[in-house]
């Protein structure tokens, strides 16, 4: 196992608009694959890599997402919850439970996704980032899917660049250091996008690629593509 790190962020607060009607009952990152929730999948690979704090945050059904996961003694993790009134999006989200996640660095993935990523990688990110002022943040990118062809941010030895050569995409998958989000006021809508941008262009935010599987289970298309693939490795 890794060294332990104090703090992971999960976010659920999403509405799964593009889920619907499975969503209308059910938050999405409570729907199954492979007989489990998405949120205990990443839940169980968090404490298996050494995270010993999760901090959920929750907006649309957010009360079912707390019965379900409960205090974190199921992994031998502690779970706390940053309940928002309607979804403050990722940046955000993430500012208004700094105080909840109480590290200089962590770690946060996105309950709308599934991989084979090993979270003991981001596990390594966020001790990296503790000890490298000079870095803000750690992003892991995948192969372009055929929803994101464009791709997002491009790699280059190791960091995210604003090259305009091929660009990958976004996993869902980061570590962030905890002054990227001290001054957004809590509570306010934020997008992650542009404090990512301005880090990047600042030569501040670190990268990799991960050629394994990943998906975003963004609709229920894709939430059947992800219970195949299971099914055909359990074969």
């Amino acid at each position: 196992m890794t060294e332990a790190v104090s703090s992971a962020m999960v976010l659920a607060a999403g509405r799964g608009e593009r889920m619907r009607p499975l969503t209308d009952h059910t938050p999405k990152s409570l729907l199954k694959v492979g007989g489990h929730a998405l949120i205990e999948h990443h839940l169980s690979k968090l404490a298996r890599a050494g995270f010993g704090r999760v901090v959920i945050n929750h907006a649309h059904l957010g009360e079912q997402i707390v019965s379900a996961v409960g205090d974190g003694s199921r992994w031998g993790i502690t779970i706390l919850f940053s309940a928002e009134r309607q979804a403050l999006e990722t940046a955000g989200g993430i500012a208004n439970a700094l105080s909840l996640l109480d590290a200089q660095a962590f770690a946060v993935v996105n309950a709308d996704i599934f991989s084979d990523y090993d979270y003991a990688k981001l596990n390594d990110a966020v001790l990296r980032l503790a000890r490298n002022p000079e870095n803000n943040a750690h992003l892991v990118l995948v192969d372009n899917p055929p929803h994101n062809k464009v791709g997002d941010f491009a790699l280059k030895q190791g960091s995210i660049v604003t090259d305009s050569g091929a660009k990958l995409t976004f996993a869902g998958l980061g570590a962030y250091r905890a002054s990227m989000f001290a001054s957004l006021p809590a509570g306010a809508k934020t997008a992650l996008a542009p404090i990512l941008r301005a880090e990047i262009q600042a030569g501040h935010v670190s990268g990799e690629h991960f050629g394994g599987y990943w998906a975003d289970v963004g609709t229920p298309e894709r939430l059947d593509l992800v219970n195949k693939y299971l099914e055909g490795r359990s074969k």
